[in-house]
């Protein structure tokens, strides 16, 4: 029998024994899981869930921050030959409700007493739903313990030792393991269907890509409701014997990362954004001669990066430069890092090129990859030892990647989802008959095989000159501005393009205040010509070198930046661009105002 997700774990939590799987921080300090203790809960809570009848093929959903109980959870229910499907701990109520109705979810677990709440709201909504289970201790609520049942399942497996190797028989590789439900930028979302082959493949095909060892610690931030950290940040560290340390949360994610001390930390290029603004913030706040050193550091780590990239020292004069550059700059960088920290791992989004080649040269090594959920997820990486800036790197071993005529990037390869859970129409739209996935993206292959996207073939702007423009392209030269946080650019239809910007305003209100500028707080700052003016030369400066029509002409400035709360963003933090332009369509629509 081929091995499915549950059975392959089960070999590891063998094989790793009393080593550490999981970490989880309670009472101000990290608790240690071992592989061995982590099997045994799967074990015990799959046969807990076996006595509220959870049968091969039924849906059980997951609401949940990231924890061992996922974890847990997600293994148990593949376990029983049951379909895990996943949703974000920030879903609105009715989010949830759409989600669970549209797959049939007969039992959910639920994290906290604040998810129960959502649950219980719409719970007379969703007909199909038996059971509540709840990781932790709640009162008065007709619901399942989470203890309860891992109790229940222990004193099963006790009493019928071959009982659990009974059930996990149930699932074959070729079942489905997961209904993902894509976040999208627009529309109802769809709930990708994905094998436990799928993902198998994914894990092994990326076993290629990246070094790694058993001594390796990843610290899990991003939500595993997406099949980004699920694939990567999970099965595959798992599958390696890796550590897996969960953080508190991504507002605590610097904090845990000294604590940890991770090697390797997956995430999406918004973290990374964040982390070159502050670096640049705090340099910026120093003495001239602390940004005259650390200018002529990251110079130094830039000119010794085309050796790097080609596996050679440099001359030897430039590698004491950079041992120098090292210990006086690079170091300070590495240490809020964590100190141990040998590469991050970047998908979900586009890189900036300028802010990967930053990292690269100040000895911090981001490999940005490319893939979507429908592909379980990734399609393209560059490897550790070959990287190219600027792309999202090769295909995996045994994935096809080709360009179609109009430019858009198709994929083929066992890794490809099974199809969209009841909407058979939008299956046979983004697969066709020969296998090949339509991924949405418009890209190009260079001569050694490495893919550049160029944009959203849906995002693109087309203006009323008959221009067309990729903006996520402008966006992300414009975000590795240290002044400018995010930026959304606009001009569909229009005659010229124009920007909605959201300043970095600890760095703005710095500069600003050297200029002379006096206000109160971040709205004053934002409503202020000057600081527009600033920032439209900014945003200027950086397109210099692009074509005319892809000049950003005008912009507008938000006191606040866009949310996921808000729904102004998506889980991985990529600008909803439909509910943006629609919530600050007036602002939008002036600099349009004096068109003739």
């Amino acid at each position: 029998m081929s091995d499915t997700l549950h059975t392959y774990f089960q070999k590891c939590a063998q094989h790793y024994g009393v080593k550490t799987a999981l970490m989880i921080k309670t009472d101000g300090a990290y608790r240690e899981i071992s592989f061995r203790q982590f099997g045994d809960r799967v074990r015990y809570f799959a046969l807990g869930l076996s006595t509220l009848n959870v049968q091969r093929g039924d849906r059980v959903a997951l609401l949940s921050e990231n924890r061992p109980e996922w974890a847990i959870s997600d293994l148990a229910i593949l376990s029983e030959g049951a379909i895990t499907v996943p949703v974000y701990q920030t879903n609105s109520p009715k989010e949830v409700a759409y989600i669970l109705n549209n797959a049939e979810v007969k039992v959910v677990i639920v994290s906290t007493g604040e998810q129960l709440e959502k649950i219980q709201s719409v719970r007379s909504d969703v007909p199909s739903l038996e059971r509540v289970i709840v990781m932790d201790p709640v009162d008065g609520a007709d619901v399942d313990s989470f203890d309860v049942l891992l109790q229940t399942g222990r004193e099963r497996a006790e009493a019928e030792p071959d009982l659990y190797m009974e059930h996990v028989r149930r699932a074959g590789a070729a079942d489905v393991a997961t209904i993902i439900y894509t976040s999208g930028t627009t529309g109802e979302p769809k709930g990708v269907m994905l094998t436990h082959e799928n993902i198998l493949f994914n894990v092994k095909a990326a076993e290629k890509v990246v070094p790694v060892s058993e001594e390796d610690r990843c610290l899990s931030f991003l939500p595993l409701s997406h099949v980004f950290e699920r694939t990567v940040g999970q099965f595959f560290m798992i599958f390696h014997g890796i550590t897996i340390a969960y953080a508190e949360s991504i507002e605590t994610v610097a904090e845990n990362m000294g604590e940890v001390k991770p090697t390797i930390v997956v995430s999406v290029p918004r973290l990374y954004e964040k982390m070159y603004a502050r670096v640049l913030e705090k340099v910026h706040a120093g003495p001239p001669l602390r940004q005259k050193i650390f200018s002529w550091g990251i110079e130094t780590g830039r000119k010794l990066t085309p050796y790097r990239l080609q596996g050679k020292k440099g001359p030897f004069a430039l590698r004491l430069q950079y041992g120098l550059a090292d210990r006086l700059v690079f170091h300070k960088i590495k240490d809020r890092l964590g100190g141990s920290l040998r590469y991050f791992i970047s998908g979900g989004a586009p890189l900036s090129r300028e802010i990967a080649e930053f990292f690269y040269a100040a000895g911090v090594t981001i490999l940005e990859g490319y893939g979507l959920t429908e592909t379980s997820p990734v399609i393209t990486a560059n490897h550790y030892d070959r990287i190219k800036f600027g792309t999202i790197g090769q295909a995996l071993e045994g994935v096809e990647v080709r360009i179609a005529d109009d430019g858009e990037i198709l994929t083929r390869s066992p890794s490809v989802m099974k199809g969209y859970f009841k909407n058979e129409t939008a299956t046979k739209e983004a697969i066709d008959e020969e296998g090949w996935f339509y991924t949405g993206d418009v890209g190009e292959i260079d001569q050694d095989g490495f893919v550049k996207i160029t944009d959203r073939k849906k995002d693109l702007i087309v203006t009323s000159g008959g221009k067309n423009i990729a903006p996520q392209y402008l966006e992300n030269i414009l975000v590795s501005d240290k002044y400018i946080s995010q930026v959304m650019v606009y001009g569909d239809r229009r005659k010229y393009l124009t920007a909605l910007v959201i300043p970095d305003f600890g760095a703005l209100s710095e500069v600003m205040k050297e200029e002379g500028l006096s206000f109160a707080d971040d709205v004053e700052l934002a409503a202020a010509p000057r600081t527009r003016a600033f920032l439209l030369s900014r945003v200027q400066e950086k397109l210099r070198d692009l074509a005319r029509f892809e000049q950003i002409k005008k912009i507008t400035l938000l006191d606040h930046e866009l949310t996921q709360e808000a729904g102004e963003l998506t889980p991985t933090l990529k600008i909803r661009r439909k509910e943006v332009t629609r919530k600050y369509f007036d602002l939008l629509d002036a600099l349009y105002e004096k068109e003739f």
